[in-house]
């Protein structure tokens, strides 16, 4: 007998392919939202001029986003955003500005919202899951056919069901728990599955904390990582001024699920991924003395305003002892962590600020690791060669992590100076 419930993907790929899609269907659906960012950018372009066809399906739902080598610190990626910007007026597609911010924090602020399903040329594409999008990243050639078509091919994937109860300790955060997820499943533990987040613990989660999980469930394997569309969804939408694009989205209540993993947050520590993989983690405190040279506060996991907002609440009136290199996630939240003070407080803390973007995060630029350094990053990736130099090591934590480390020069449990 076929089940009658459904789950967030189930629901989400129903509603956009005209069917009764369940896990294991293949379904043909309508795209809200198709983006391309200037690494990923000309290739994708290349592949739609290489197919024919003379203009997009939707032109106001492709957008093109100038946002890792912004800006730009060589004249060939300069070359890049100009074909790329020629692309975007040629085709009446929107192209952001450099320094606007990371593509997938401004998808969140500005474009995704519940019941979307969002493409993009980016593997965090799904970091929009957070709002209750089926949002995840493509290659090249498939983003291509999407921007032509407005429609994609999709596996409707089976669905995990993290449920997460209790609340945090002093000094854990949501960073801490996703990174310990990632750690007990493996990196491909979730491999093209939906990864559906439930609980008390994820209830009482505010946008930007469920923001950062869904953007690392990649770092599973996962497909996508979701959350049900909520009022703290409706909220958040609210506050962005696109409160009218929220639907309420949650699972049945007898959907089925492949499996469930239970977690007591109550019983997490801060948590870091140690080199060259993000499921080689380790409890804070048991790094402790391990050197670091650089730690940097951004990305699209942990570049937000209560991101900042932890740091510099750590830092005041103290001093950095390794390099410290910030990254606001976007314009919006830079402004709003001047206006907050965050900015002078972590400047004050010998902190270089640096444009929002990615920033070091890709080893383009503004923060290239040298020979034997290693780095404490708040960033969702730490292999080889990932900030630019194969001959160092990149460790991942939280912003609070980040910033205790920042203090004593080595991976420091940020329970320790709280």
């Amino acid at each position: 007998m076929i089940p009658v419930g459904k789950t967030l993907a189930e629901k989400i790929l129903s509603q956009k392919s005209g069917s009764d899609a369940r896990a294991g269907d293949i379904v043909i659906a309508n795209i809200d939202l198709v983006f391309m960012q200037d690494t990923t950018g000309p290739l994708t372009v290349k592949q739609f001029q290489s197919s024919g066809t003379s203009r997009l399906a939707n032109p106001d739902k492709t957008y093109v986003f100038l946002d890792h080598a912004a800006p730009s610190p060589a004249s060939s990626l300069s070359n890049d955003h100009i074909f790329l910007r020629d692309f975007a007026e040629q085709f009446g597609c929107y192209c952001s500005c450099v320094g606007d911010g990371v593509c997938h924090q401004l998808v969140a602020e500005s474009l995704a919202k519940p019941g979307d399903v969002i493409v993009g040329a980016d593997s965090h594409t799904v970091t929009a899951g957070a709002l209750g999008a089926f949002a995840t990243g493509m290659g090249s050639s498939d983003i291509a056919v999407a921007m032509t078509l407005g429609k994609t091919w999709l596996r409707v994937p089976e669905s995990v069901r993290v449920l997460v109860t209790g609340r945090f300790p002093r000094g854990v955060y949501a960073k801490d728990l996703i990174l310990y997820l990632i750690g007990l499943i493996g990196a491909d533990g979730a491999t093209y599955q939906a990864l559906e987040f439930h609980g008390t613990t994820v209830n009482n989660m505010t946008i930007s904390e469920r923001l950062t999980i869904a953007n690392m469930a990649v770092e599973a394997g996962a497909k996508v990582g979701l959350f049900a569309a909520d009022e703290k969804t409706h909220k958040y939408l609210v506050g962005q001024g696109r409160g009218d694009y929220y639907q309420s989205l949650f699972p049945d209540a007898d959907a089925v699920y492949h499996r469930t993993i239970k977690i007591n947050a109550a019983k997490l520590e801060p948590m870091v991924s140690k080199p060259h993989t993000v499921d080689n983690t380790a409890k804070a405190c048991d790094l402790k003395g391990t050197k670091i040279h650089q730690v940097f506060i951004g990305t699209c996991t942990n570049g937000r305003l209560d991101d900042l907002a932890i740091a510099a609440n750590i830092l005041r009136g103290k001093v950095a002892k390794p390099r410290l290199i910030v990254a606001p996630a976007s314009r919006q939240v830079l402004m709003a962590a001047i206006k907050e003070g965050f900015i002078t407080t972590l400047v004050e803390t010998g902190a270089v600020i640096l444009p929002p973007g990615c920033g070091a995060c890709l080893g383009l630029h503004q923060g290239v690791l040298g020979n034997g350094e290693a780095c404490l990053s708040t960033a969702n990736r730490n292999f080889k060669g990932r900030m630019g130099n194969p001959e160092s090591f990149i460790y991942l934590g939280s912003p609070a992590t980040a910033a205790a480390t920042a203090l004593t020069g080595e991976i420091t449990d940020p329970r320790e100076v709280m």
